[in-house]
């Protein structure tokens, strides 16, 4: 059975975004287990966590959750309590699976964000700031922060060459944010599989829009993470436009 795909049902009436949450992906490097996105922080699956600031945002209007095609209807009643969401299935890969989900969003929503599970404790402040600059007139728009770590560039041999200006340098974060028929395009024009929607845009030619990201949207890629994120998700959102969010 495929669980609801009704897309109707709407988080906040003045919403005008919808979210596809690729959550398909096995997570190898977080160890042995489960789908990542189904990963416990805290006594919760990773794609709650991520769920619920979603459904926090006032600009969010509907949500579309790919999930591993055999958890399909378990997904959908995991997440019932926490917010009204579609669920589908994905596919072996990314691009696969926001494929997947983005065609189940109603051609009449025109911005569309693409976020990864993985980073379930990204605020709601940074959704509303992706979702207003493609609002404002951008194609794409992505969250990122300031490159900190000095960042050298190594040989075949791991022999330094040099060290990479890291000041033109920033660390992209997610939701990224589209225009809906933007998006679409770089999908259908894309050839080989990517990991990075804004990526598949640039291909196309496409100037990509940066806002501040946030310092609690890190990625829950190895173990090491889960530990970091069991600390942060305590704190508030440090972003100082948090409030109007």
């Amino acid at each position: 059975m495929i669980a609801d795909r009704d897309v109707t049902a709407q988080l906040h009436a003045r919403g005008d975004v919808a979210v596809v949450v690729p959550a398909a992906g096995a997570g190898v490097r977080l160890g042995p287990g489960g789908p990542k996105a189904l990963r416990l922080l805290e006594g919760e699956p990773l794609l709650v966590h991520a769920v619920r600031r979603l459904a926090a945002a006032p600009s969010v209007r509907l949500i579309v959750v790919a999930a591993p095609p055999a958890d399909v209807d378990a997904v959908h009643a995991l997440l019932a309590p926490v917010a009204p969401v579609t669920v589908v299935a994905g596919g072996a890969e990314r691009q696969e699976s926001v494929a997947a989900a983005l065609a189940a969003v109603p051609e009449e929503v025109a911005i569309v964000l693409v976020h990864d599970a993985a980073r379930c404790l990204t605020p709601p402040s940074v959704i509303e700031r992706v979702a207003a600059a493609v609002r404002e007139g951008a194609d794409a728009v992505i969250p990122v922060l300031p490159v900190v770590d000095t960042i050298k560039e190594v040989d075949g041999d791991d022999i330094v060459l040099g060290t990479v200006d890291r000041s033109a340098l920033r660390a992209v974060q997610t939701p990224q944010g589209f225009r809906a028929t933007m998006l679409r395009a770089a999908h259908a024009a894309a050839a080989d599989s990517h990991t990075d929607d804004a990526g598949a845009v640039e291909k196309l030619g496409i100037p990509v829009r940066c806002v501040p990201g946030s310092d609690l949207a890190l990625k829950i890629t190895r173990p090491i993470d889960l530990a970091l994120a069991t600390h942060l998700l305590a704190l508030p959102d440090p972003d100082p436009d948090a409030a109007s969010a």
